[in-house]
């Protein structure tokens, strides 16, 4: 297998469910507990600007309504993407993907960008967040994003336009041909449900030459079980359980 530059502990969506997620408050509250490496939702707005949000609608984790991706950018950044946690947290914004990238390359930290297109958005939008991804990293002194997806179409998109840009698949079941979709990706990585994996699977992956990732392990007992399976990364909403340096 190729060197695997990135640490194995990532903060699930800045630092799953202490701070809102996929705020920049979330991601200030993960670095504290001293996680280097973040996983985040990326979509884009109806004028294309690429931002941070998991789900396609905005009533879960916003003050806002509808599709999130048939609003332009001007309408998205008023929305209070805080208030719905709690009141610590009221009048966070919803940050563009460039204000995390800028703030992860000012400290150096890593990034899983989960690429979380609009229903029917998905190849466009996997080229924006890869072209947008490659042209901040560039020549940064930092390992690249990964760039996961469960939409196959949406890591088309980020391969077509930026194939240097490591991938991985996202799964949440073992639909066939998992394995050789992920080959045909150029995939560095697939990401399952943690549930998925067991000693065949992971030694499916590593002996294709790709590295075995998890999401979302909250549970100390599954944690070390998928180490000692020898997986690659954990993503997790624990921050505050599961030290990143062990």
């Amino acid at each position: 297998m190729k060197p695997w530059p990135y640490p194995f502990w990532i903060a699930h969506r800045g630092a799953g469910r202490l701070a809102p997620e996929n705020t920049l408050a979330a991601f200030r509250l993960g670095a504290a507990y001293g996680y280097r490496m973040f996983e985040c939702d990326a979509k884009i707005s109806a004028d294309g600007v690429p931002f941070l949000l998991h789900d396609a609608t905005l009533e879960r984790t916003s003050n806002g309504q509808g599709i999130a991706g048939e609003n332009a950018w001007a309408a998205l950044s008023q929305l209070d993407a805080g208030a719905w946690h709690s009141r610590r947290y009221a009048g966070e914004p919803l940050p563009t993907l460039e204000a995390l990238v800028r703030f992860c390359l000012a400290n150096r930290y890593l990034l899983d960008i989960e690429i979380k297109p609009t229903p029917g958005a998905d190849r466009h939008t996997g080229e924006v967040v890869a072209e947008l991804a490659a042209r901040l990293w560039d020549d940064a002194p930092l390992p690249p994003p990964v760039l996961t997806s469960f939409s196959v179409k949406a890591l088309e998109g980020a391969k077509a336009v930026q194939p240097a840009l490591p991938r991985g698949l996202l799964l949440d079941t073992l639909r066939e041909g998992w394995l050789d979709t992920a080959l045909r990706l150029d995939c560095t990585a697939v990401v399952c449900n943690y549930a998925l994996w067991n000693a065949t699977t992971v030694a499916q992956v590593h002996a294709a030459g790709l590295r075995a990732l998890s999401y979302t392990v909250n549970d100390e007992s599954v944690a070390r079980w998928l180490e000692a399976l020898g997986t690659d990364g954990i993503v997790t909403d624990r921050v505050d359980r599961f030290s990143p340096g062990g």
